[in-house]
């Protein structure tokens, strides 16, 4: 995904990447590169982090559109399905995409996870020559094969994200765009430990039993206390996880629709074309046919 920042000779365009976000979907990801637009909506299991240095985007998300020029930040839920449809040429960003396990470590405003997992953008313009020094910096280290330094770029940038709700920002959704204050919450330990648990098991045989074990909970409480901190179940949760990956699959492999099933940690290929429906709009087989005519 990553350009050089010369000049654009040939407008890019983006396709997921067995590699990459989609199907490596408990990966902490840095970037920093001019952004490709997408032919079609994609999905990713984490949360998305994008500060845009030059120029400008636009992008169409589950429910409002959104554009960002220089010197602003935004962070969303990259499960909702969304696309960059607009990437002006000199435009170039940075930023991250953030595992759920990384972002629950975080001190954030008791409402903010459920407004992201609800399709919220959170948007910022309160950023500062620190930070075009900072995000390049932190994909260097991130990507640089040494451990304390790719460590230390993740504890920075998740200190930079916790300081976007300490000033001033904008929640943008389908049906309000408001001011919002900050406040403060400590980070639920037991939401971590399910996090770390489905990012290591989420293509085996797992259910919300297993996962509340490997927390030490209660099976109910699991699910209530995972619920209320993401909007979401368990099993939703762990389902994209599968879904991520699945996308990556059939587009970048030739294996059959039943094979990206059972590889993508579904059970049937009918519980895997229900749950792909649900987030694409259409069967596995269209979508992989779409994605590759629009390449063409």
């Amino acid at each position: 995904m990553d350009l050089a920042e010369s000049k654009i000779v040939e407008r890019a365009v983006y396709q997921p990447g067995a590699c990459g976000i989609e199907g490596m979907p408990t990966r902490m990801h840095f970037f920093h590169a001019h952004p490709p637009t997408m032919p079609r909506a994609h999905w990713h299991a984490q949360v998305e982090v994008n500060y845009v240095m030059r120029g400008s985007v636009h992008y169409r998300m589950a429910g409002h559109d959104l554009r960002l020029g220089a010197g602003q930040m935004c962070i969303f839920w990259g499960g909702q399905p969304h696309r960059m449809d607009e990437s002006s040429d000199d435009s170039i960003y940075a930023g991250a995409h953030l595992p759920l396990v990384h972002f629950f470590r975080m001190r954030l405003p008791s409402a903010i996870s459920a407004m992201l997992m609800d399709g919220a953008t959170m948007l910022t313009s309160e950023t500062d020559c620190a930070d075009d020094r900072n995000f390049p910096r932190w994909r260097s280290w991130g990507n640089s094969g040494d451990e304390v330094k790719a460590q230390h770029a993740v504890e920075e940038l998740l200190l930079r994200v916790e300081r976007m709700f300490m000033e001033p920002y904008t929640i943008v959704s389908t049906d309000m765009e408001c001011k919002a204050g900050s406040a403060s919450v400590s980070p639920s330990f037991g939401v971590v430990r399910m996090c770390d648990f489905i990012a290591a098991n989420f293509l085996e045989e797992i259910d919300a039993v297993d996962i509340a074990a490997a927390a030490g909970l209660h099976p109910k409480y699991a699910m209530n206390l995972f619920r209320k901190s993401t909007g979401m179940t368990l099993i939703k949760y762990v389902t994209l996880l599968r879904l991520s990956r699945a996308q990556a699959m059939l587009i970048n492999g030739n294996d059959s629709v039943l094979q990206v099933a059972m590889d993508s940690g579904f059970g049937s290929v009918s519980a895997f074309n229900k749950a792909f429906r649900q987030i694409a709009g259409m069967p596995p087989s269209d979508f992989r046919r779409d994605v590759r005519t629009a390449a063409r």
